[in-house]
């Protein structure tokens, strides 16, 4: 009978008492939130998933690190792990800005009202616990053993987060499938994410050593193109949302119109993205060419 040795060692190093932290206030953010009763709707919706996602999956990680299990797995541990610290910082940093925004009102005296506070704050608190475990997990300067821990691997999971919020603003389109601007800004954030989301997946599988090219000046490559692609989106998408239409006073129109600015600024945030990915991998690429 096989005997399984618990590593103590991981609940006690830095990244592993973060952890313990991650899991105690996402948790408390999340029983808030039930609490209160107020996390009705689209907005709640999400903001309950992502504290209850986070919760579960710091709990298996901690589970499986614990148990040994981590090594005896068909991927790359430390890639997942830092990706997903990076994807829960930004998941947890938009819930902290939506939740209160969308449930907390301007006259606030009852209970409901302290339990959104103190759910907010939790959730606040958790998002700077992920912030520490991205820097701990962080790759150091010459380190390129796992991608996904450097400043190129963390940018891959921020262009996808933000493709996906962008997608979210777009989900009901009026008049994207009349105007072939709009058609082509669409385009540009699929393909984008569809490549950036594929790299991640390879990464973490352990499959991109059995690409038979040189993947790092590929990813350089593909990093430019994805600049000029979002740098097209980042001109054309408010040439044809808002040129002739001016912000409505009220009504539909008026949230609608707030959905398009909405994603451009998501398109330039992504494009600043690309280009420090850019930046980076090059740097990484020439530069140890260079030496």
């Amino acid at each position: 009978m096989p005997v399984v040795e618990l590593n103590f060692r991981s609940l006690i190093i830095p990244v592993g008492i973060v952890r313990f932290f991650e899991i105690f206030l996402s948790c408390t953010a999340f029983s808030l939130a039930a609490a209160s009763g107020q996390f009705q709707g689209t907005y709640g919706t999400w903001c309950m998933f992502t504290w209850c996602f986070c919760f579960l999956v710091s709990m298996l990680i901690v589970v499986l690190e614990l148990f040994g299990f981590s090594e005896k797995l068909p991927l790359s541990w430390d890639d997942f792990t830092s990706a997903f610290a990076m994807l829960a910082v930004l998941m947890i940093f938009t819930s902290s800005i939506i939740y209160p925004s969308t449930f907390i009102t301007d006259i606030c005296s009852d209970n409901k009202c302290a339990y959104q506070a103190a759910t907010t704050a939790m959730s606040c608190v958790c998002f700077i616990a992920y912030t520490i475990e991205v820097g701990l997990t962080r790759a150091r300067p010459g380190d390129r053993s796992s991608f996904l821990t450097t400043v190129p691997g963390l940018l891959k999971v921020f262009e996808a987060y933000v493709a996906c919020l962008i997608f979210s603003l777009v989900s009901k389109p009026t008049t994207y499938k009349t105007e072939p601007g709009q058609l082509w800004c669409i385009a540009v954030y699929s393909i984008c994410f569809i490549v950036t989301l594929f790299i991640i997946i390879l990464t973490i599988g352990r499959c991109l050593t059995y690409i038979p090219f040189p993947l790092e000046k590929v990813l350089v490559g593909y990093n430019a193109l994805a600049v000029l692609l979002y740098l097209t989106a980042a001109i054309i998408w408010p040439v044809f949302n808002f040129r002739g239409n001016p912000r409505p006073s009220s009504g539909d129109s008026l949230h609608f119109w707030n959905r398009r600015l909405g994603v451009t600024f998501l398109t330039f945030f992504n494009l600043i993205a690309y280009i420090v990915d850019l930046v980076y991998s090059s740097k990484m690429v020439f530069m140890t060419s260079t030496a």
